[in-house]
């Protein structure tokens, strides 16, 4: 982990699965989720680094924001970014020791491939019993969902967590189409599930554990994580 004289490091990890479930949809990562706490945290001289599941170009969903949103134009935009995003690595490749936080992006494509992925849970886990932070926005909590911490605990037991809510996968039709739904089996791994009211922001901190419940959660939830590794 880095010192406090050293640049902070957060990797942002990416859901490498482009299809939801059966019905041919295709998602990723979701385009907002990742550029707006990184813009937050590139404003704050905090360095991003990212990875995926399998490596490799991620897919990327929500790319019409661009349009409208300045900030995930200038995500896509970036010279960094898109080098990183050229070919992102696996988790295992980068080492604990030099990041602070993990971060897992939203989008639908993590449902998936998040769960039960072992390299992003040995970084994850390392980086967490090291004192450094978790953050995690709309779907990105499936990557908590069975993430334990070095005594075999569910991390999030007894954790005050936002994610995506039953009632918002349900807005979305996608209630049977997702392997699980996200928010009741944070609550099944001992998660105080803290929902607002669909589609309002909504950024839950407890302690290291910061996390976002949708879209629109996403910047606040980017301040948070700069405001935790600033302290």
């Amino acid at each position: 982990m880095s010192t406090s004289d050293d640049q902070k490091t957060v990797a942002f990890i990416l859901t490498s699965h482009n299809q939801k479930g059966e019905n041919g949809e295709a998602t990723g990562f979701y385009l907002s989720e990742a550029a707006h706490p990184w813009a937050v945290l590139n404003d704050a001289g905090i360095a991003v680094r990212f990875a995926s599941i399998a490596g490799g170009k991620p897919p990327i969903d929500g790319q019409d924001a661009a349009d409208s949103d300045p900030v995930c134009r200038a995500f896509l935009q970036d010279s960094d970014v898109q080098q990183q995003l050229a070919d992102t690595p696996t988790a295992d490749a980068l080492i604990a020791q030099d990041i602070d936080a993990v971060f897992y992006v939203g989008g639908h494509g993590t449902m998936w491939d998040f769960p039960d992925n072992p390299q992003v849970q040995e970084l994850a886990r390392a980086v967490w019993s090291q004192g450094g932070a978790l953050a995690a926005v709309c779907h990105g909590p499936s990557g908590l969902v069975n993430l334990k911490d070095n005594n075999g605990d569910y991390i999030v037991n007894g954790k005050r967590i936002a994610a995506f809510t039953d009632a918002e996968e349900q807005a979305v039709g996608l209630a049977d189409v997702v392997p699980f739904l996200l928010a009741s089996t944070l609550q099944a791994r001992g998660a105080i599930h803290v929902p607002a009211d669909n589609w309002a922001e909504n950024v839950v901190v407890d302690g290291r554990l910061i996390t976002g419940q949708n879209p629109a959660s996403a910047h606040t939830l980017g301040i948070a994580l700069r405001d935790a590794l600033l302290a």
